[in-house]
């Protein structure tokens, strides 16, 4: 095998693309800098039994394990920042009140999440602490849209669910209880031969409400239909008020509900929320670009079951397929005219990339170049690149 090989699902970035990811790393920073998140960078490799708390079994068969040769414990490479990020909240920050925390940094798993996607995400969330009211996942979805507007994604569909819905279908019935894996398996997808088979056992109110979710999904309108078409209990009650609550302050372009989407139904505890960009072709098949949503039990394991709402992306992802285009370079030529320095000292502190030629050899653009200095009637002017 040739040396230069790397791992299926390894990849380098190379300049042009890591140019893009990078500028869009930082707008993305910078963006949750002006809404008061703090920067936050947990380290790449933790205990096991840490880093995998509170997460589920998901993330355990998505992680990288090894043994810690200085303590002969196990370690993982993280798969997720997000529950790094709770534990500094719980237990480092150790802070009363609201907490907003943003991050940044590279994770690794076993096995890709499609069959396109990249072992090595490099993931950028921001998550809000110690609040438990609805304000506090408004706030977390109106920066998950103004996160994809940075990123020059022109119209963006948010995807709203909520697991209160089914918890409280299935927690009503024993039967429903006894199968709930089977139900679960079933309304992921859809599959309602599949569904009446499961349900069989269970209270025909039961059985109604659960095959009502399989057609509960659409735009906002689906809210009222699921309240005269689902059981009166007080949890689905509470949990169609917060997905209308949300729906009103929303600032998508495209908002829509599916009342059985259940991913990530063992993490999320409220709304939760995928977003796409509504004018690539098939984008639910391409994946989401950004998903988030409320997570109240991720810091129990920590010692203090803080509220917490957030979300996260993969840059990477983001980059390819919506990211912002980099800004082209400007190529000066090999001259050491005073002049010439100033304009070249002046425009990269006004943040432009600038190569200056070593010869005359080094004078052609290169990839990225888009501009070019050259003197015109004894002044140093910027051009584009022709020809």
């Amino acid at each position: 095998m040739a040396r230069w090989l790397l791992p299926e699902g390894i990849s380098d970035v190379l300049p042009h693309e890591a140019r893009r990811v990078e500028e869009l790393r930082r707008a993305l920073l910078n963006l949750y800098a002006s809404h008061g998140y703090q920067l936050v960078f947990p380290p790449l490799i933790e205990y096991l039994d840490s880093l995998l708390t509170g997460t589920g079994h998901d993330l355990d068969l998505r992680t990288f394990k090894l043994v810690d040769q200085l303590s002969g414990r196990q370690l993982g490479l993280r798969a997720d920042i997000t529950p790094q990020v709770a534990r500094i909240d719980a237990h480092i920050l150790n802070r009363a009140g609201v907490v907003r925390l943003c991050y940044a940094g590279s994770v690794l798993h076993t096995r890709p999440s499609h069959p396109l996607a990249t072992r090595e995400p490099i993931q950028v969330g921001a998550e809000l602490y110690g609040f438990a009211g609805l304000a506090a996942d408004a706030e977390v979805q109106t920066l998950a849209v103004e996160s994809l507007r940075t990123a020059g994604v022109p119209r963006i569909q948010i995807d709203l669910g909520h697991t209160g819905v089914v918890r409280a279908i299935i927690a009503a019935d024993a039967a429903a209880t006894a199968a709930s894996e089977e139900i679960l398996v079933a309304l992921a997808a859809k599959d309602v031969p599949a569904l009446k088979q499961v349900i069989a056992e269970t209270s025909t109110a039961t059985a109604q409400a659960l095959l009502a979710l399989t057609q509960l999904h659409g735009a906002s309108g689906i809210i009222d239909e699921a309240r005269r078409s689902l059981p009166a209990l007080p949890a689905i009650r509470r949990s169609l008020d917060d997905l209308a609550y949300l729906i009103e302050r929303s600032t998508a372009d495209v908002l829509s509900v599916d009342l059985s989407d259940l991913h990530g139904y063992r993490y999320y505890t409220g709304a939760n929320f995928a977003a796409y960009g509504s004018a690539e072709t098939n984008p639910q098949a391409a994946g989401a670009l950004l998903r988030g949503g409320r997570y109240d039990d991720i810091g129990r394991a920590f010692g203090r079951a803080r509220p917490a709402t957030g979300f996260s992306l993969d840059l990477r992802d983001l980059a390819r397929r919506n990211g912002m285009r980099a800004v082209g370079s400007i190529l000066a030529p090999a001259d050491d005219e005073p002049a010439l320095t100033a304009l070249v000292a002046e425009l990269r502190q006004r943040g432009q990339c600038v190569l200056r030629a070593l010869d005359a050899s080094d004078a052609a653009p290169i990839d990225g170049v888009d501009r070019v200095i050259r003197k015109r009637d004894g002044v140093w002017r910027i051009e584009p690149v022709t020809g």
